[in-house]
């Protein structure tokens, strides 16, 4: 049910360790590979890419599930890799199946907890349960538990059997990505959960330094650039934006982010309304089990579990990358 950690009571609700008041994030443990061919890297096992052979479980509330959501439908993969979305509420039993707004159920194994996936996949298994979980139909076991590699594999693995073209992770490209990505996960995606989740004053004071050290960066960066790498929606761009659609809503005040908001960046707030705009993109982002997930889920921050009604933030309001570059001076 849980444990007591430098007098917090940590449930499976939380989604990290937390050790010496400071946020440890586990690794993940499923990392084989689909392919179009069935070959991996060294190391790991090959899966072949075929239609309607994989499942995909997702959290709409979770950034990192949101990335491989975002991938599935940029590549038109929804007709090849099915779907199930777990509650928003994250309690003692972990992610479930409860139904609500939005949920779609375990199709595939009828489980009621995502905890009894990793389970019928290693009955062994004790790591931490986490979404995104790519799915085998074939073989009854996960293929990945990590979002950073199941985007690569939707990005390609599937062209040969018509998915859409686009190749969000080009070649030429991909020395730029990986730094971009390399400084955006500790400075900002992680960042904000360690800042979130800190239960010493200098560890919350350290990370939401670099948290704003991060978003100054990437405001100078768009300034001068449509996207953050290249003239092209790629990877880096998808990464994170998962975190800035987020931010006003939940990182800044549950999470103390609350320095500047995502608004007072005017290339960032161009640069988020620009993406959630996208036709692929827009239909992925759900407020609902976003706010709620945060808000209800993590009482040691928010003990009543209430969900503000705000901020208000119109992301539909009409930009252009003119207008972002204009905006950013």
């Amino acid at each position: 049910m849980g444990e007591l950690i430098d007098g917090i009571w940590v449930t499976n609700a939380m989604e990290s360790v937390l050790k010496d008041g400071v946020l440890h994030r586990p690794p993940s443990i499923f990392r084989d590979w689909v392919t179009a061919d069935g070959t991996a890297p060294p190391g790991k096992r090959g899966f072949k890419a075929e239609a309607g052979r994989y499942h995909l479980y997702v959290s709409l509330a979770c950034p990192w599930a949101h990335r491989t959501l975002i991938l599935r439908n940029l590549k038109a993969l929804a007709g090849m890799i099915s779907v199930s979305v777990v509650n928003w509420l994250m309690a003692d039993d972990g992610w479930t199946f409860v139904p609500g707004e939005s949920v779609i159920p375990d199709s595939v194994n009828g489980c009621d907890r995502l905890r009894d996936i990793y389970l019928l996949a290693d009955p062994h298994c004790t790591s931490r349960v986490t979404v995104p979980v790519l799915w085998d139909r074939a073989t009854k076991t996960i293929v990945s538990n990590e979002s950073a590699e199941i985007i690569r594999m939707f990005n390609s693995a599937f062209d040969h059997l018509g998915a859409r073209p686009g190749d969000y992770y080009p070649e030429p490209l991909r020395a730029e990505i990986d730094a971009v990505n390399a400084r955006v996960y500790p400075g900002l995606n992680n960042g904000v959960y360690m800042a979130g989740f800190a239960q010493r004053q200098e560890a919350y004071e350290d990370a939401a330094e670099r948290v704003f050290a991060t978003l100054d960066w990437l405001e100078r960066r768009l300034a001068r650039h449509d996207y953050l790498v290249g003239d092209q929606l790629t990877e880096a761009d998808i990464r994170t934006f998962t975190t800035l659609v987020r931010f006003d809503a939940v990182y800044f005040g549950h999470f103390k982010c609350n320095r500047r908001a995502l608004i007072d960046y005017p290339a960032l707030w161009a640069f988020t309304r620009r993406l959630y705009q996208h036709p692929d993109i827009k239909p992925t982002v759900d407020f609902l089990h976003i706010k709620r997930h945060y808000y209800m889920s993590h009482r040691w921050i928010n003990p009543s579990g209430i969900v503000p009604i705000g901020p208000d933030r119109d992301f539909d309001a009409p930009v252009t990358f003119r207008d972002a570059r204009r905006e950013a001076g």
